[in-house]
C-alpha cells in the first residue's frame, strides 16, 4: 500500500491524491499538519526518499525565511525543524516498500508507480 503525506490546502498534494484515487491505487493518507511527524519518522522518510533533510525544506515559506534562512544547520537540526514546523515539509510525499518520492510534478508519481 502507498502512503501519501498530504496537505489538503496544497494543489500539488491534491493532484497526487486525486491521481491515486482515479487509478484505484490503495493508499493511506497522513495529514502531516494535523499529525506531527516525529523526528524518527522524518529520518525514515528521508531514507525512503534518499535525500538530505535540507532538500525536504520549503525554503520559500515565511517561517523558514524568518527563523532559519542563512543559518548553518546540521542534519539533526534540519530534522528537528521539520518535526517542529511541518509546514516546511515539501509535499506531497509518496512512499511504498521503503522507497519514496516527492510527487511534484505529478509525473514523478507516475514514474514511481511504474518502478514499484
Amino acid at each position: 500500500m502507498y502512503t501519501i503525506y498530504h496537505n489538503p490546502r496544497c494543489r500539488k498534494s491534491r493532484e497526487a491524491l486525486d491521481f491515486l484515487k482515479k487509478e484505484n491505487i490503495q493508499h493511506e493518507v497522513i495529514l502531516y499538519l494535523e499529525t506531527t511527524l516525529s523526528e524518527e519518522k522524518i529520518k525514515n522518510i528521508l531514507v525512503q526518499l534518499q535525500i538530505h533533510p535540507e532538500k525536504l525544506i520549503r525554503t520559500q515559506e515565511s517561517i523558514w525565511k524568518e527563523l532559519f534562512k542563512n543559518k548553518e544547520l546540521d542534519r539533526n537540526q534540519y530534522i528537528t525543524i521539520l518535526s517542529k514546523y511541518p509546514k516546511l515539509i515539501e509535499r506531497p510525499i509518496i512512499t511504498k516498500n521503503q522507497k519514496g518520492i516527492i510527487a511534484k510534478p505529478i509525473k514523478n508519481l507516475i514514474k514511481f508507480i511504474d518502478r514499484i
